[in-house]
């Protein structure tokens, strides 16, 4: 299946998670997961089901003054 991952297409397999998209773009924490800009919790990462065209959003911290 087909999904963007912050703005870049991928493909997945069907039954996809969002780990699996973490995993394949190498993401590291810290970082915050939005679906088709609904926040998603880290807690449910390895249960939440990928849909064909999902956009998703992984946000690092910024940091500084």
């Amino acid at each position: 299946m087909r999904v963007v991952v912050n703005q870049i297409e991928y493909e997945l397999p069907g039954q996809s998670m969002i780990s699996d998209a973490l995993s394949l773009i190498n993401a590291k924490p810290p970082f915050a997961v939005a679906v088709n800009l609904n926040f998603v919790p880290k807690t449910q990462y390895d249960q939440f089901s990928l849909n064909e065209n999902d956009q998703i959003e992984v946000i690092a911290p910024v940091t500084g003054g």
